[in-house]
């Protein structure tokens, strides 16, 4: 599924946070791992100590996967991880959400929402808070939260979790929020008017229905499938489940229909990847399911 994956470093501990994913996935899909620092114009004196760097992040990966590729480039850090992503057909993008560069500091949470923003690529996002600690016999992504709205561009990462739950024998958990009730222009301005509660009945049984045919296309490979269904403030639903089922990982699609049962995964996906204290999987819809 994914021949090759590049990880950004920007010489930070914090930006290594996403190696170990990395590790884990490069072993399971046989991909090769390319490390790719973008060295900023004013950093230029600095460039052999950025080769010197990534080169020692090689060897130590070297001794856990096949195939490593250390790489540094220069310009503006988002610029060229989407150039170089573009040009040399990378099927997943890793890294953290902040770094901070031991010569001059940039964030890597402002690069990484560029990088979502112009490539449609999937982008695997770790926080950068303590790492998490390999159980044994456990891999990282153990617990995979899949979000879904019951539209076809909301489906963009069933695929992706698919395989991971092939592949690591994951548990999948398909999720569905179903909104309480919907905003509204009156006289007065904006009203969120809530939905009768037979309607919200109605509702819930649709996303229920919907969701069991989504059971269907994943039952067949290995790892436990669940569906559960809530209801309340989309973002903020997803993002409490997840914590109180310990999930490792929240796939998402970046792009959903808007409706009056459904919701906009873009608002949404934007929260969850700002405000998630676990690794979220973002994968955009093409814009022929949008």
């Amino acid at each position: 599924m994914w021949k090759k994956i590049l990880v950004p470093l920007d010489g930070s501990d914090l930006a290594e946070l996403a190696l170990p994913y990395a590790q884990e996935l490069v072993s399971a899909f046989d991909s090769e791992l390319i490390l790719l620092y973008v060295s900023e114009p004013a950093e230029h004196e600095y460039l052999h100590m950025h080769q010197l760097y990534l080169e020692k992040v090689a060897v130590q990966m070297k001794k856990l996967v096949k195939r490593v590729s250390p790489l540094v480039v220069s310009g503006k850090p988002a610029e060229e991880i989407v150039k170089y992503t573009e040009k040399n057909d990378i099927g997943l993008i890793i890294m953290a959400s902040h770094g901070r560069s031991g010569i001059i500091p940039w964030a890597t949470g402002g690069i990484a929402s560029k990088v979502i923003d112009a490539t449609g690529v999937p982008l695997l996002l770790i926080k950068t808070t303590k790492p998490r600690r390999k159980t044994k016999g456990k891999h990282l992504i153990s617990r995979i939260l899949l979000p879904l709205d019951g539209s076809e561009a909301g489906e963009a990462a069933i695929t992706r979790v698919k395989e991971l739950k092939f592949r690591f024998e994951a548990e999948v958990i398909l999720l569905e929020v179903v909104p309480e009730g919907r905003h509204l222009r009156t006289v007065g301005g904006l009203d969120y008017i809530l939905f009768p509660e037979q309607e919200l009945e109605t509702f819930k049984a649709e996303a229920n229905a919907y969701l069991g045919e989504v059971y269907k296309r994943l039952q067949r490979s290995k790892g436990e499938l669940k569906i559960e269904i809530r209801s309340g403030e989309v973002a903020k639903e997803i993002l409490n489940y997840a914590k109180r089922k310990k999930a490792s990982l929240i796939a998402i699609s970046s792009h959903g229909h808007s409706g009056m049962t459904k919701w906009v995964f873009g608002s949404t996906a934007q929260e969850i990847i700002q405000d998630s204290p676990i690794p979220v999987l973002v994968v955009k819809a093409t814009p022929g399911t949008a």
